[in-house]
């Protein structure tokens, strides 16, 4: 009998495989499909701009305020339970969301939708790290790519139904359905334990060594990923005469890049290595960035978008992998301070890219966001150097 349960901790299997890509493809799906719905809940609630933004911090910081400690719910709960219930939540949020008029019922329910977000982000990492070190190849890339693929398939679809005359309660309440069934179909398959290990780990742990190096580096690139998303339509229309209709091929670009880079990005990993795709990716991610800054051309910047996307694609995955290798820390732990670093990259960068912008300028800021990558290159030796 304890043969049979060190076998299934240390051997997950396909199922396993599957089930975890299943639910980074939820996650994503999760994000894209709220997006589309932001501006009918602030038209619903008569909200300006800075109850806007109020509101959209709360999700932030019910993310923030759980990741730390997700690491040990994992340990102690298994990475089955710890996703059930927060995709459960992310289904029963939407609607709410949908429904709500009122700011402080908004604020609660978007403080829960990222708290379930933020835990369902860190343990399909720590299923994800499992999974791949029992499969003994290069996987994260193509679960990673799955986060991708189901937040464009979310925001594509619930756009379409809007733009077939659903309503948002309606709309989302389909999306909610399919994550229901997503949820009772798929995590039944996965891992019911959160570390290789049969010790508990401790509610938190500062990171340390190697952790908070990678955590560094997670930022800056969430920051790079950010900045894609909140000023690329902005810098392509007053920089660079874009009109307002196109503004979004700039992130288009990104995100697409970024899809294909990292649903290939596992063979990649396994024939260059993780260093090479450190540098690489990051000399890539620089570059493409320079262009948008330096040539003052827009299909030029549609290229620097696209390029930043194929370089950033499968770094951060190959973080990851890295940080399910170390020893300084428990990998439950150090996926938990890692993402909860990076996140904080999105949720901070964007904002500080706007403070330069305007004592500077919007050129100026972006330049600093491409030199700020240059830290991967920089650190890929220290990064992949066995413990």
């Amino acid at each position: 009998m304890v043969a049979a349960v060190q076998t299934e901790r240390i051997l997950p299997g396909l199922a396993q495989q599957i089930s975890t890509r299943v639910v980074f493809f939820i996650a994503g799906f999760s994000v894209g499909v709220w997006a589309p719905i932001i501006p009918y809940v602030k038209s619903r609630a008569a909200l300006n701009e800075a109850q806007l933004g109020f509101l959209l911090l709360c999700l932030g910081v019910g993310s923030i305020l759980t990741m730390p400690v997700t690491g040990m719910l994992a340990s102690r709960l298994g990475c089955r339970a710890v996703i059930s219930v927060s995709a459960l939540l992310l289904a029963l949020c939407l609607p709410l969301l949908a429904t709500f008029s009122s700011v402080p019922l908004l604020a609660v329910t978007l403080f829960i939708f990222g708290a379930a977000l933020g835990t369902a982000d860190v343990t399909v990492n720590i299923q994800a790290t499992i999974v791949e070190k029992a499969s003994g190849r290069a996987m994260m890339s193509g679960f990673h790519g799955l986060y991708s693929v189901g937040g464009l398939v979310g925001a594509s679809a619930l756009s379409g139904l809007l733009w077939l005359g659903l309503s948002p309660l309606v709309a989302i309440s389909f999306a909610s359905a399919i994550i229901l069934l997503l949820v009772v179909r798929f995590t039944k398959d996965l891992l019911p334990y959160g570390n290789m290990n049969e010790g508990r780990e401790p509610l938190f742990a500062f990171p340390r060594g190697k952790v908070f190096l990678i955590g560094l580096l997670c930022f800056i690139i969430f920051l790079a990923e950010g900045s894609m998303l909140d000023w690329s339509a902005l810098f392509l229309t007053t920089l660079r005469g874009v009109p307002e209709a196109q503004a979004g091929l700039g992130y288009a670009a990104f995100a697409i890049a970024m899809t294909v880079g990292r649903l290939g990005g596992d063979r990649i990993v396994e024939a260059l290595g993780g260093k090479k795709i450190l540098i690489g990716g990051g000399l890539c991610a620089a570059m493409g960035l320079g262009l948008v800054v330096l040539v003052p051309f827009a299909a030029i910047a549609l290229l620097g978008f696209t390029m930043v996307g194929l370089g950033c694609s499968n770094i951060v995955p190959v973080l990851f992998t890295e940080a399910g290798r170390q020893k300084a820390m428990p990998v439950g732990l150090a996926l938990s301070a890692i993402t909860t670093i990076g996140y904080t990259g999105i949720l901070t960068g964007p904002a500080s890219i706007g403070f330069v912008a305007h004592a500077a300028s919007l050129s100026l800021s972006m330049g600093l966001v491409a030199l700020s990558i240059l830290a991967v290159p920089l650190s890929a030796t220290k990064v992949m150097a066995r413990d």
